[in-house]
């Protein structure tokens, strides 16, 4: 049976996202995602590719490990600034009408009472279409921005998370029952006091007492995502996680993650196919191949590669500017991506990158697929990856906007279609129906144990 490849664009509120310097490209829109026109286009280019969702990244605190001072990611707009990504939501949901939407919070700095309102909130406002990509921080500025001492332990921060999801679950599957809200005009109640509970959890990390602020909303609990390949972060998302997103320079590595995340999920009383896994990739797609190595070339030229070092070296915790061009990387324990920090060093398959690898426009510097060529050459690309690595889709890196996701909706999507790989027209309902047919989260999910009122209605 022929997999259905899912896609969903890959952006940031910030000026440089993946490929900092692509902002002064003088096609490229990315310095007016202070506007609202900006993501009103960026969600109906989507929706009218079909497209799952628009994933946003966030990061919080400024990228300052390179060369300790955060002045090659200002100078390129490397994730800087970088606005709230909620608050754009809205925006795109008010002009779609299917396409979901994936955000970026990181637990260590949000109060669980607080951002499940923020979730609830906008899944009404959206009618169902809310993901949340859970993320523990990887910023030691940003710990110190919110008040602690330092970035926490990596794996520290993860069972802090396991703690964290059970509060959530709590107020989102167990406050509230389905016919609490009444609105009951002649009888002038609006809601059921006795269909309403009230949550108290007391643990080591997280302390409650309180009813969740919001009704039930079409999915309940958000859509969850995950990024993090860490072995903790496999073992956190095999027990929570809907979808995890994960980067991975060759086939046979990505396959191995892969594999790694579903078995974690059946060890922790779920189904393999319970988790949708997407890669990052790069895609520049045009009518011939060599108009797309031309347009790569041309891209090239914009790319700001102390800027580019500069999220690298935030990303793995590792000062880039203390290495030669060509010297090797060696592997360190740190608190930052340490699926990053493997990649690049004990897990190359050929040796450790260098320097120059990852400031390179293509795969190395990518982190995952990067895709250059025409529909046909790049269809077959991604199908070879859903193949050999068992992958459910693709989150598409923002390159040059908005042309670089326009040629995948008018050339790429059109391609995938005719192979019937890609859907042609979007499921009905809310965002968890249309990836795995129900809006809400099976009984097998950890969350379903917070569950006070019975089945759903």
């Amino acid at each position: 049976m022929t997999r259905e490849i899912r896609l969903n664009a890959f952006h940031m509120n910030a000026p440089g996202h993946s490929w900092p310097g692509l902002w002064a490209h003088p096609r490229d829109a990315s310095a007016r995602h202070d506007t609202p026109e900006y993501w009103t286009q960026l969600a109906r280019i989507a929706e009218r590719g079909k497209l799952d969702a628009v994933f946003l990244a966030d990061v919080i605190g400024v990228y300052d490990v390179y060369g300790g001072i955060p002045d090659a990611a200002f100078r390129a707009g490397a994730q800087a600034p970088t606005l709230d990504p909620f608050p754009v939501v809205p925006l795109m949901a008010a002009v779609t009408e299917h396409l979901g939407f994936g955000v970026t919070a990181t637990l260590s700095y949000e109060r669980p009472y607080l951002l499940a309102r923020r979730f609830s909130t906008l899944d009404h406002l959206t009618r169902g279409r809310m993901a949340w990509n859970i993320v523990t921080g990887i910023l030691d500025s940003g710990a110190k921005g919110a008040g602690q001492a330092g970035l926490g332990a990596h794996d520290e921060r993860y069972a802090a998370a396991e703690e964290y999801l059970e509060v959530v679950y709590a107020l989102w599957e167990g406050s509230w029952a389905d016919d609490a809200l009444v609105q009951d005009r002649e009888a002038r109640q609006y809601i059921r006091p006795d269909r309403v509970r009230r949550i108290s959890h007391r643990g080591a990390h997280y302390d409650l007492d309180a009813i969740h602020l919001v009704h039930p909303t079409p999915q309940r609990t958000p859509l969850l995502f995950q990024a993090g390949a860490s072995a903790a972060g496999r073992n956190f998302a095999g027990g929570h996680a809907e979808a995890v997103f994960i980067n991975g320079h060759t086939r046979p590595l990505v396959a191995e993650t892969v594999r790694d995340l579903r078995r974690r999920a059946v060890a922790r009383g779920r189904q393999a196919d319970d988790v949708r896994v997407f890669l990052g990739a790069s895609i520049i797609v045009a009518p011939t191949d060599a108009e797309a190595r031309d347009r790569h070339a041309e891209y090239e030229r914009w790319i700001d590669y102390p800027g580019s070092l500069a999220l690298l070296s935030g990303w793995s915790g590792i000062d880039l500017s203390r290495y030669g061009l060509d010297e090797p990387i060696r592997h360190v324990t740190g608190n930052a991506m340490q699926s990053l920090i493997e990649a690049i060093t004990t897990r190359s398959p050929e040796r450790a990158w260098t320097v120059r690898d990852l400031a390179h426009f293509g795969q190395a510097g990518g982190r995952g697929a990067f895709l250059v060529g025409s529909p046909t050459t790049v269809a077959d690309e991604l199908q070879r990856w859903v193949e050999e690595a068992d992958l459910d889709g693709f989150n598409l890196t923002r390159l040059v906007f908005p042309e670089g996701l326009e040629a995948v909706v008018d050339l790429l999507v059109p391609e995938l279609q005719s192979r019937g790989v890609f859907k042609t027209q979007y499921a009905p309902g809310p965002l968890r129906q249309k990836l795995f047919g129900a809006p809400r989260l099976p009984d097998r999910h950890p969350a379903a144990r917070h569950r006070a009122f019975g089945p759903d209605r």
